[in-house]
């Protein structure tokens, strides 16, 4: 119970050298392969599952949109086996740091935007004075819609921080209590480790649909400017 509450989401380090690198590498090596001509059920329902979310993904966007597909596909697959690593006992989830999200939003929406600004300029332009704007209201929608432009990438990334950290956080007190009360009233142990199993399915959950969230995000920012 004296545990700091924070102190999972403090970036791990070993012999004083930060590990974060080391973990944000390691879900890659999860994703089995296969080298045979006929796969197995988990290779098979993981090519399903792909080639589900990249069609509906990539449903909405012309030629120059699906050629991101093979890096949205990755992103999505990324996080949300960051998420998933992130629930095991004594783990660092690197999607709970803001910088970590702010590095993955701002490239990918900068990339569709300065997309949007080299083919469809006139387009781009567009979306910061809509048709029928009165005159004496131009300059001040200008600057607000410039300024929700520029705010994209830091809500994609404050959505993602502050979902994952909630769960986590959340998941650590009702644990802390379980252990706590096991010592004093084993009929209310016993309910509150039964909300913290139906916590943990939730945050299943919730670490697939951000990574799906944050993925169709970015994808409607690019179908926009493309």
């Amino acid at each position: 119970m004296n545990e700091n509450l924070f102190a999972s989401f403090i970036a791990p380090t070993i012999l004083g050298l930060p590990a974060a690198v080391l973990i944000i590498l390691s879900p890659p090596l999860l994703i089995p392969t296969s080298k045979y001509l006929i796969n197995n059920r988990l290779i098979t329902t993981q090519q399903w599952l792909i080639k589900l979310t990249s069609k509906q993904m990539m449903t909405m966007h012309n030629t120059k949109g699906r050629t991101w597909s093979l890096m949205l596909v990755s992103l999505i697959i990324f996080i949300a086996t960051t998420n998933l690593l992130g629930l095991l006992p004594h783990s660092f989830t690197p999607t709970t740091q803001l910088s970590m999200n702010l590095a993955m939003a701002i490239p990918l929406w900068a990339g569709a935007v300065i997309m949007g600004f080299r083919s469809k300029i006139k387009n781009a332009l567009a979306h910061f004075l809509p048709q029928g704007t009165p005159t004496p209201l131009i300059p001040m929608l200008v600057i607000i819609e410039t300024i929700s432009l520029l705010i994209q990438p830091m809500a994609l990334a404050v959505r993602l921080t502050a979902n994952i950290t909630a769960g986590h956080l959340l998941m650590h007190l009702i644990g802390s209590a379980t252990l706590a009360m096991s010592t004093i009233n084993l009929p209310s142990t016993l309910i509150i480790f039964t909300i913290l199993i139906l916590l943990t399915i939730l945050e299943i959950a919730v670490a697939l649909i951000q990574a799906y969230v944050f993925t169709l995000l970015v994808s409607l920012y690019l179908h926009d400017n493309t």
